[in-house]
């Protein structure tokens, strides 16, 4: 019998539509053909981007040289311009501002070939200290109001180039969809006086049956009510608001997690495209305790169509107990 399950956090309603049911091995993918490097994200092509914001070297080589182990680069072809002033102004009942804002884009290796997941664990964490460094550096400016670290990998994701990259966005506004997510973890608080977020982590922990894998400071979960077929969260055990005010060890831990999570993927969907994305409380908001940063993966496994649009809902042919049984079966990396 299909059933009905409802977000903690959105207040959003899923179907996990179990008459159509798949298994998480039915998605395998099989990933996208790759037409191979060089481009210009590989070592040694250094000034076909624009000039770097930030670079990991250990040699003592200058900006934009070879020798780097992350790279941030302004994207080449912005969403949004980080130059002048918001210009907020109205045209009879219609809002406008200027398009203004960050784009910048972390280049995750100077190896045309290999994936995050391919990558060292200490590798990884270089990645989540270049988030965090370039967040750091961005919320000096009070122009912005929140900032999006997320990764497209795969066409079918939306990532445009293969070199393995993610991007930051910082906007000068609080998106929807994140101002609804606070506000419900906001209202959960009120009523009973705990973070939503650490109420699940201890559920999920105690129960086991959506729990994929688990280190000292972090779990990876199938949430209890996934959008998406083999939806994946890692979520901090510790409670925090902000992922630019974690600990050293919470990021080596975290890049454990996530290099974990993304090698379970692999193996049960055989390298599927994905988006993984960073929920952190916006710049200017002050931590009441309500809210809990946390990371969240989405193969790209199927389509949102004219019923998610039209309604809000989404359909769900895996339940996330069978994805996240799967996913515990893949194995530790």
């Amino acid at each position: 019998m299909p059933e009905l399950r409802k977000d903690p956090v959105m207040g959003r309603w899923v179907i996990i539509a179990t008459e159509r049911s798949k298994r998480p091995h039915d998605f395998t993918h099989g990933g996208d053909a790759r037409r191979g490097g060089p481009c210009g994200f590989c070592a040694g092509h250094e000034l076909e981007t624009p000039p770097e914001v930030l670079a990991y070297r250990s040699n003592g080589n200058g900006p934009d040289t070879a020798g780097w182990s992350v790279r941030v680069v302004p994207n080449k072809f912005p969403a949004l311009r980080i130059e002048g002033e918001l210009g907020r102004h109205g045209e009879g009942l219609y809002d406008l501002m200027n398009g203004l804002g960050a784009h910048e884009v972390v280049i995750e290796t100077p190896d045309h070939d290999s994936h995050l997941a391919d990558l060292q664990v200490a590798q990884v964490e270089e990645v989540l200290w270049a988030y965090r460094d370039r967040i750091l550096d961005l919320r000096k400016d009070r122009r912005f109001r929140f900032i999006l670290i997320f990764k497209n990998h795969g066409a079918e994701a939306g990532a445009s180039l293969e070199h393995s990259h993610s991007q930051l966005i910082a906007l000068p506004i609080v998106p929807l969809n994140v101002a609804e997510e606070l506000q419900g973890a906001r209202e959960y608080f009120q009523y009973k006086e705990r973070c939503v977020f650490c109420d699940i982590v201890r559920q999920e922990t105690e129960s086991g049956v959506r729990l994929v894998a688990e280190n000292a400071d972090f779990i990876t979960v199938c949430p209890f009510a996934p959008r998406f077929p083999l939806e994946t969260w890692i979520l901090p055990k510790q409670h925090g608001a902000a992922f630019e005010n974690a600990t050293k060890y919470e990021y080596h831990h975290l890049a454990q997690a996530l290099r974990d999570a993304l090698r379970r993927l692999n193996r049960v969907l055989d390298r599927p495209p994905f988006n993984y994305m960073i929920h952190s409380l916006p710049l200017q908001d002050s931590d009441s305790g309500y809210y809990h940063w946390h990371l969240e993966i989405i193969p790209k496994l199927t389509k949102v169509a004219g019923f998610e649009w039209g309604t809000g809902f989404y359909i769900n042919p895996t339940p996330p107990e069978e994805a996240a049984r799967a996913l515990r079966e893949a194995g530790e990396s």
